[in-house]
């Protein structure tokens, strides 16, 4: 059974929420460690970049391997 394009996006949505979650919490733990101080609306904002790169590969992987199938 295939995975429509809906459930694709809804799972890639699943996925980059709970990724960003760990991210901007490591981000907070880690980044002082390395001598990075930065605010939580600056760690925030990083993460959410990297959510929307996340998003995109995440979803087009998922299509990719769907057509592979």
């Amino acid at each position: 059974m295939t995975q429509s394009r809906r459930m694709s996006l809804i799972e890639a949505v699943t996925n980059v929420a709970v990724g960003y979650v760990l991210a901007v919490t490591t981000q907070i733990l880690v980044f002082p460690r390395f001598g990075l101080n930065s605010s939580l609306c600056e760690n925030l904002a990083l993460g959410a970049v990297f959510v929307g790169i996340s998003l995109l590969r995440s979803y087009a992987l998922r299509r990719l391997f769907e057509q592979w199938r």
